[in-house]
């Protein structure tokens, strides 16, 4: 049974069986009827062959299985199959079907074997990359070994000589404690020199301004004593070049007020901030509120001093007779006489008009002349921002804007991802279209929809407590409202 089953396989009667099916079916409507009844009964005798090598070889090894093995096989299978053969009824199963069940079966054992030899291949490759780690790992261990025994002979010896350098570490910590008392003193020296340069940078302003006045008047006095004076020229090139004091100190105060606004970001937000956390719970809030504060002390500011302006003007029109033009005039003396904006007034516009923002919630027995310190120092600063040239301002800001990395700064809890502004900490600092300083802003991912859902604060009318310290009514300074001529 063997050497049939030998020989069948290796004249591969199945694959000669296939190759001439596929040849006859390549010419099957080129060649004439009788060849393909020819190929037809060619096939069927080259199937017959090979059936009965089949038949032979299930013969052999019925006999070698004894007179009762394979019995079974024999009668669920073999002879139901031959029933039908010679059976005329129809089978159940039609030749196409038939044909396309084999057509499947022959596929499906195709990619079985194709699978498992990829199987095999990857094992393979598996096993081969198991095989290098493994290597590496003892090579990795032994290295690591070899670091061990190194790092335990330098414990060794740092252990026997840290004894012998502790004292020259505490020396040594004494000689950097020492270096960095001498370096405080050395800085302390430094910011005094700066301050004295700063201080002779402005005198030297001041002798200059005085110089050319000084100046002025002596011309105008000669000419005053003199028999025949020259008839005076408005537009002479010589008098309207003739520098102010805000055109001298222009730099120097547009330096002083950037940092003075810094100072207010830094100092006194901070401690507005502490003392509104004592009655409000908060931080956002509390954010808020000293934001609204800080815009509204700027608008305010502003306001004021157009109105100081408008009134400067109107006093020094009648008896203006300066080489520089009316509006220097009057921008010089607002300079030199910042004393007389009346800063209390400001302060207690801006309180009253949180007072009636919605967008803010207080407690009702604490008032916001707690952050009155903040507004008054923001108050004055933009208010002297107005006499530069061109004046300073902020920038204009509203929740659920795009974030402007020019601008602004994210706050340390923001979603740095975050398209959209959640509300403001502190404003920009605008001259022009150029950030001057940056402002800083709290982004989170569906600003625009949290600033449009919360609801608005109820507007409350507050009056002060008997019980407060705080007293509105203080001694004010002279406000542009009462300016008149006598204190031109």
């Amino acid at each position: 049974m063997a050497d049939t089953l030998r020989r069948l396989v290796n004249i591969s009667a199945y694959g000669v069986l296939q190759e001439k099916l596929e040849s006859w079916f390549r010419d099957y409507h080129v060649i004439s009827c009788d060849q393909n009844l020819n190929r037809c009964c060619e096939l069927i005798e080259l199937t017959a062959k090979i059936q009965g090598q089949l038949f032979t070889i299930l013969n052999f090894a019925a006999a070698e299985g004894g007179h009762y093995a394979g019995v079974d096989t024999l009668k669920t299978r073999l002879l139901p199959w031959l029933g039908t053969c010679f059976s005329m009824a129809r089978p159940a199963v039609s030749d196409d079907t038939s044909l396309q069940l084999m057509q499947d079966s022959a596929l499906k054992e195709k990619k079985i074997r194709e699978l498992s030899m990829s199987h095999d291949n990857n094992m393979q490759k598996m096993e081969t990359q198991l095989c290098s780690t493994r290597l590496q790992l003892d090579s990795v261990k032994s290295e690591l070994a070899d670091v061990q025994l190194e790092l335990d002979n330098t414990k060794d010896k740092s252990a026997t000589t840290l004894l012998a350098t502790e004292d020259e570490i505490l020396q040594l910590r004494a000689d950097m404690r020492a270096a960095h008392e001498q370096l405080e003193v050395y800085r302390r020296k430094v910011e005094v020199v700066d301050e004295y340069e700063r201080q002779v940078r402005l005198l030297r302003e001041e002798v200059s301004y005085l110089t050319s006045e000084k100046s002025l008047l002596q011309e105008r006095l000669s000419r005053s004593r003199s028999s025949s004076p020259l008839p005076r020229r408005p537009s002479s090139p010589l008098r309207s070049e003739s520098p102010t004091r805000a055109q001298l100190t222009q730099s120097s105060r547009h330096a002083r007020l950037l940092s003075r606004f810094s100072d207010l970001y830094a100092v006194e937000r901070l401690e507005a901030q502490s003392l509104l956390r004592r009655y409000v719970d908060d931080l956002t809030m509390v954010q808020k509120i000293i934001y609204i504060a800080a815009v509204g002390s700027f608008q305010t500011a502003k306001l004021a001093y157009r109105q100081f302006k408008l009134r400067v003007r109107k006093t020094l029109s009648s008896s203006h007779m300066g080489p520089e033009t009316l509006e220097d005039a009057a921008v010089d003396y607002i300079i030199r006489n910042m004393d007389l904006y009346d800063v209390q007034a400001s302060v207690n516009d801006v309180i009253n008009a949180m007072n009636v923002n919605p967008r803010i919630s207080f407690p009702p027995e604490v008032d916001f002349a707690l952050v009155s310190s903040l507004i008054r120092e923001t108050c004055r600063v933009a208010f002297a921002m107005q006499t530069l040239d061109p004046p300073l301002d902020l920038a204009f800001s509203s929740d659920g804007e795009l974030f402007n990395d020019n601008k602004y700064r994210r706050s340390y809890d923001s979603e740095f991802a975050a398209p959209l502004v959640l509300y403001h900490v502190w404003p920009a600092l605008m001259e022009g279209d150029i950030a001057l300083i940056k402002g800083e802003a709290v982004t989170h991912r569906g600003a625009l929809w949290k600033s449009r859902s919360r609801s608005s604060s109820p507007v409350r009318s507050r009056s002060l407590s008997p019980s407060r310290a705080v007293t509105f009514n203080s001694v004010r300074s002279k406000s542009p409202g009462r300016l008149s001529a006598s204190w031109l």
